[in-house]
């Protein structure tokens, strides 16, 4: 019997990597004699990097970025196996859980972090970059990422923008390419991107997700007008139209402005991740697949791990299970992915910060209680 394993992180408590290593715990006490397979994902959001790194037998590496307000840390990116392949992403550079809760503001903070990273990955002489952009503090459309890279954007003077960020766009009158890190042209640029929103409009940047980081109504306005005025600049002077791009808006608008100013390519962020860590080839003769996320609920079935996964083991004619830490509303959708079930791992009532701490444990005799269900119904057979 062949069981593979390919669950997503519980945020705030075990990496992806910890959460397959949980399951191939709880699978093997009840089917020892199974070939278990670890392939732990993510969807372009916490976690991708260290996915992308351990499928491949890549590397970490370290940076010293800005965070979104501009204060110095350190941070880490992946480097795959091919030596060629970086993985960053980039909330651990620009993201929210960088940030105290009063000082979540994206009318000041900036993506220039996510492009010293970047800035970071060419030194070390990459060809090809993954870029995960799920979980931002901005809403910048991307300037403080391309100014990082040598892109100058200039006010109504003629003067350059010394520090850009979600308050600046409304100040930008020209762009200025020229001194574009060279290196940029020939190098690939994907970015891992798990929803659809256009860059501007009521599924926009601004509106959808600029309250979520710490806008008030007035300065969501304020950022949906800048962006607006960033798309039509950017198709007058570069020739690119973000303003309808889908995922667009992803990440403050760094998606569009990936695109813009690096000839960026946006994909769905699981699609990403499973090309790049050969999932579908990994478990081909499945006989069983288990799956798992920290939630489970109507947007899981809309370019989530659960998803994904399940429509490549469907292709294959697997039966896929999803395991989770809670079952939302509507969660029931993704068995239209492909799903066979999917089940709670909570054993009991506990309060939240119980079910964190206790999340490997819960995991693992969920799985095993999956498994002992599985061997049951194929009349208690383990090959």
């Amino acid at each position: 019997m062949k069981v593979t394993v390919a669950p997503d992180s519980f945020k705030e408590s075990l990496s992806s990597v910890e959460a397959a290593s949980a399951i191939a715990q709880g699978v093997r006490r009840a089917a020892a004699a199974a070939e278990v397979v670890l392939v732990p994902m993510a969807d372009g959001g916490e976690g991708t990097t260290e996915a992308i790194a351990e499928a491949t037998g890549g590397t970490y590496h370290r940076a010293e970025v800005s965070d979104p307000l501009g204060r110095s840390i350190a941070s880490t990116w992946g480097l795959c196996g091919d030596g060629e392949t970086a993985v960053i992403e980039m909330a651990r550079a620009s993201g929210l859980e960088l940030l105290e809760s009063a000082e979540r503001n994206p009318m000041l903070t900036s993506t220039c972090g996510t492009g010293e990273m970047i800035r970071a990955a060419l030194d070390h002489g990459v060809r090809r970059i993954i870029v995960g952009i799920g979980g931002s503090a901005t809403v910048d459309g991307g300037t403080g990422m391309a100014a990082a890279l040598g892109v100058k954007f200039l006010d109504a003077e003629g003067r350059q923008i010394a520090r850009c960020c979600g308050g600046s766009l409304a100040e930008i009158r020209d762009i200025d390419v020229g001194g574009l890190d060279p290196r940029i042209e020939d190098t690939e640029i994907l970015v891992a991107c798990d929803v659809t929103n256009p860059l501007t409009g009521p599924d926009g940047a601004a509106r959808t997700y600029a309250p979520q980081k710490g806008a008030t109504a007035e300065q969501t306005e304020q950022l949906e007008e800048g962006l607006c005025a960033l798309a039509h600049l950017v198709r007058e002077r570069l020739g690119a139209d973000v303003l309808s791009l889908p995922g667009g808006g992803a990440a403050g608008g760094l998606g569009a402005g990936l695109v813009a100013f690096l000839g960026a390519r946006l994909q769905s962020g699981v699609e990403t991740v499973m090309d790049a860590v050969r999932l579908p080839e990994k478990m081909a003769g499945s006989d069983l697949v288990i799956t798992a996320e920290g939630r489970l609920d109507w947007q899981s079935a809309f370019g989530k791990t659960v998803a994904g996964v399940a429509t490549a083991a469907w292709e294959q004619g697997i039966p896929v299970v999803a395991l989770a830490g809670s079952l939302g509303q509507g969660y029931d959708h993704i068995y239209e992915q492909g799903v066979c079930a999917a089940f709670p791992i909570l054993d009991r009532p506990m309060p939240l910060d119980a079910a964190l701490a206790e999340a490997r444990p819960l995991l693992a005799r969920a799985a095993e209680s999956v498994m002992r269900l599985w061997l049951a119904a194929r009349g208690g057979v383990d090959e």
